[in-house]
């Protein structure tokens, strides 16, 4: 039986199917406090875990309200349990455990509560419209926001908005991002206006730093090569069931008219999904999609594959120096690893 395509598939998820989705993806499922290991070398881990912990205890009996709702303060000196901020900030670089303090922080919350990324957040907020995304998510204990990014203009507006209206209704936030607080935005745009925004913002969160390297780039495989035509046609054949097979000029083509809050949705029940003819995205617009969606693959630990150029040419090299460089930066790693999985299993 041939594989099935992506490009035959057309979701169309309501608005409360979306919903029962945000909850950490299947690489976090299973993750928990108990089950994060702080470097020893950086205390600014176990310091992390502490203030994480003591913020989940305060969602399940929240504290009292002192009112003055100023979204990120970097924290003073302890005592950590005197911070009665509605949101924390875990901001430091690749690999040292912010997703799975985010989502260990979303597993000890009790219902109702929310887990998105930050792309994905701003794709709902776009796709339901403020006023609906503002009452869907008001009625959350918490709300934790993975890759908190401000990319654009548009993206700061829109969630400085929403952020304003749902943490004034009792919304508890937690976020994580790679930059630190006051230079979120930075090399993205230079407008006075726009800097206050982002420091209205700041005053909602205390700020956690947490430092270390990546250790996913010790323990984990990558590589930059895309795979030969043989490779794909065996992980096409071993997995009789959730095989797809697209080129790869046609998938950037349905990406456009796939709306991105629905590109989870797309990959439901694909076990392996690979590509044939994968060349270097001329169009940012493009390549931003698809960005979200090797996002997606790689959270739900999807087998990838693909043929044509190698991780390192997807992306001109102007796209990896200009203000989306960490999105693309992510994504090649992502890339990386899932390629070399997929060489490995062929």
């Amino acid at each position: 039986m041939a594989p099935e395509r992506l490009v035959d598939r057309n979701p169309r998820l309501s608005a409360g199917e979306l919903a029962a989705r945000f909850s950490p993806p299947a690489r976090f499922a299973e993750v928990r406090f108990e089950t994060f290991v702080p470097n020893r070398e950086h205390p600014s881990q176990a310091e992390a875990l502490g203030e994480l912990e003591r913020f989940a205890a305060s969602v399940v009996a929240p504290a009292p309200s002192t009112g003055g709702w100023g979204i990120f303060r970097r924290r003073a000196a302890p005592p950590a349990e005197a911070s009665t901020r509605p949101g924390r900030y875990l901001d430091g670089g690749f690999g040292v455990g912010k997703t799975h303090l985010l989502a260990s922080l979303w597993h000890a919350a009790p219902p109702p509560k929310a887990y998105v990324t930050f792309e994905a957040l701003t794709a709902v907020i776009g796709f339901l419209g403020m006023a609906e995304a503002v009452r869907t998510f008001a009625g959350y204990r918490v709300l934790c926001i993975d890759e908190f990014e401000l990319d654009d203009v548009a993206n700061t507006l829109l969630t400085v908005t929403f952020l304003r209206a749902i943490i004034p209704e009792g919304v508890k936030v937690a976020t994580t991002s790679n930059s630190i607080p006051e230079r979120l935005g930075e090399g993205r745009f230079n407008a006075e206006d726009f800097r206050r925004e982002i420091a209205a913002i700041s005053e909602h969160f205390d700020a956690l730093r947490i430092d270390g390297p990546d250790f996913r780039a010790a323990s984990r495989p990558a590589r930059t090569k895309a795979l030969d035509e043989g490779a794909v046609q065996r992980l096409a054949g071993t997995s009789p069931n959730g095989v797809t097979l697209d080129a790869f000029p046609d998938l950037l083509a349905h990406l456009r008219r796939v709306h991105p809050v629905q590109f989870g949705a797309l990959l439901d029940g694909a076990e392996t999904v690979l590509l044939t003819g994968m060349h270097p995205i001329e169009n940012q617009g493009s390549a931003l999609l698809f960005v979200q969606l090797v996002d997606e693959l790689y959270d739900a630990e999807v087998t990838f594959g693909a043929t044509g150029c190698a991780v390192t040419e997807v992306f001109p090299e102007s796209y990896r120096h200009g203000g989306f460089r960490k999105k693309y930066g992510r994504c090649e790693s992502r890339l990386s690893a899932m390629l070399a999985e997929a060489d490995r299993r062929a």
